[in-house]
């Protein structure tokens, strides 16, 4: 958002990403081809960066203590370092607080994926509906991490801020590896940031919470600026942090935008596929078929997919996943899909006619073949949406 920074930032990428391919292919020799951070970052891109900076870390460490080896300290490099651990650790706690404050990083179960058979689903989503199924804990879970974010954001509560992030993200680090979430890396940095604040903190920490003595105040963060231009440096940048950390995702929670809204003449639901004709054969429902559609779900958003395993589709969890765009005009409605890298691609056009409003009929080819297709919406029932909670419970559920 400010004006120039993209272009350092975007090259500096492409150095970071030359140095990371040279290192895998000259140095390491690890991976045929590396894969970028995609959504998840655990890919074998991120190992290479991660073994990179560790050698190149060891290195300089090394040089530096043969150089400089008669130094009796570095307080203020250690300053420094905390500083930027403290405000590494605020950026992140802010960013991830507001988003479970608001309810935007893990959505409720669409359709789909109350569809799906439990048995289908690899951990990691099932982590994430666990989580987007209740508002209420999503919301505590962002609300503790804004929390400690706001106390690590002020010299006398940073130690109480740096003791409740740890909690936090030894708790993100152990689902993500329980559930193989794919940001381990990335949450085992922000654990062990934490866990390095308290060890510059450690004596008094000990003082307080084992052996039962007084604990010193704390001078990590008090440091004297001699100059009127350090001191006016310092209020603008910690105003801009708390502009960038702090106002800007909090505008962003309130004021979303609403995404663009999709018109389908189809409404909304889990439809099932009685008849299903290809070439002029009926096809059954049979276990091993992998064309045959079993049953069909359009949401809302223009998003669906179908209960089969046909490759033509996006497949998820043994699902097919499309995106439509109807004609209401031809009655026509055009199948694509998208890949992880938000790719579109067309996949066949239908028609459909729709006798009713519990009834649905498509029409057209798909590949090479000339497919018919009934839709009836569904009476299936989902007890996970309706969000049950009860005080009194007579029996386990």
């Amino acid at each position: 958002m400010i004006p120039g920074v993209s272009y350092v930032y975007d090259f500096y990428n492409q150095f970071v990403d030359w140095l990371v391919q040279w290192a895998n292919m000259d140095l390491f020799k690890t991976y045929k081809q590396l894969v970028q951070p995609n959504g998840s970052g655990d890919t074998s891109w991120a190992y290479t960066q991660l073994k990179l900076y560790l050698l190149l870390a060891l290195f300089i460490c090394l040089v530096w203590t043969a150089i400089d080896r008669k130094r009796e300290h570095y307080n203020r490099l250690a300053y420094w370092l905390r500083i930027v651990l403290r405000y590494f650790l605020i950026f992140n706690c802010l960013g991830y607080g507001f988003a479970k404050v608001f309810l935007q990083q893990m959505p409720f179960p669409s359709l789909s994926q109350l569809a799906t058979p439990l048995g289908d689903l690899l951990p990691m989503r099932l982590s994430w509906m666990f989580m987007g199924y209740s508002d209420t804990y999503q919301f505590f879970s962002g609300l503790m991490e804004v929390a400690a974010g706001l106390f690590l954001f002020f010299r006398r509560t940073s130690t109480f801020g740096t003791l409740l992030a740890a909690g936090i993200f030894a708790n993100v680090f152990m689902m993500n590896i329980s559930y193989d979430i794919p940001v381990k890396l990335y949450s085992l940095h922000l654990l062990l940031a934490a866990v390095l604040l308290l060890l510059f903190d450690y004596k008094r920490i000990l003082h307080f919470f084992f052996s039962n003595r007084n604990a010193d105040s704390s001078y990590l963060y008090d440091v004297r600026f001699p100059k009127k231009w350090m001191r006016i440096g310092r209020i603008v940048l910690k105003l801009f942090v708390l502009t960038t950390a702090l106002v800007m995702p909090l505008v962003q929670g309130l004021f979303p935008g609403e995404p663009p809204a999709v018109s389908s003449p189809i409404p909304a639901g889990l439809y099932d596929v009685p008849l299903f004709i290809v070439n002029n054969d009926t096809v059954p429902i049979t276990v091993n078929d992998t064309l045959r559609w079993r049953d069909v779900v359009f949401e809302a958003n223009g998003i669906g997919s179908v209960n089969t395993t046909d490759t033509l589709f996006r497949q998820v969890y043994r699902r097919g996943y499309f995106n439509t765009k109807a004609d209401s005009a031809k009655q026509t409605l055009a199948f694509s899909k998208s890949n992880w890298d938000f790719q579109t691609f067309d996949l066949f056009t239908l028609q459909y006619e729709m006798p009713d409003s519990n009834k649905v009929i498509l029409k057209g080819k798909i590949r090479n073949d000339s497919v018919y297709a009934v839709l009836t919406k569904s009476k299936r029932h989902f007890q996970l949406a309706e969000r049950q909670f009860h005080w009194l419970s007579e029996y386990n559920r």
